[in-house]
């Protein structure tokens, strides 16, 4: 009975898309650091898309992160071995409590973590797409 006019449907759905993408990316600057779990994608997810609309490749040096902007190169070291990576933020994620980054499976490989699957982590970002000095 109440139909809501196409125009406002559609203004409404980019209203939702738009909001929450602008509450992501957080402010954030090189040489800022977090500290938390990383885990790394299951093979069953190559080849779907990730939040920046290419597909995930599990051979790629690539994260996924809740609040850092696409396309931030990050700095990821495991905090118990001290091997590090560089990978760029592509895809959001995890969505479980305490882990702050989710890696490629070629990432998790260089960091020696696939046997364990989790890893505490040290993440410094090293630039941020579209920010001076970046």
């Amino acid at each position: 009975m109440h139909r809501i006019p196409a125009i406002l449907r559609s203004g409404a759905l980019a209203a939702l898309l738009v909001l929450p993408a602008a509450q992501v990316s957080a402010k954030v600057a090189p040489g800022d650091v977090q500290k938390g779990i990383a885990s790394y994608y299951h093979d069953s997810l190559h080849g779907l898309p990730t939040a920046s609309g290419t597909p995930y490749d599990k051979t790629r040096l690539s994260a996924a992160h809740k609040t850092l902007p696409l396309g931030t190169k990050v700095r990821v070291t495991d905090t118990a071995t001290g091997k590090s990576i560089e990978v760029r933020i592509n895809d959001r994620g995890p969505f479980i409590k305490g882990r702050i980054i989710d890696l490629s499976r070629a990432a998790a490989a260089k960091l020696d973590m696939l046997h364990k699957g989790l890893a505490r982590v040290r993440v410094e970002i090293l630039s941020v797409p579209g920010r001076r000095g970046s």
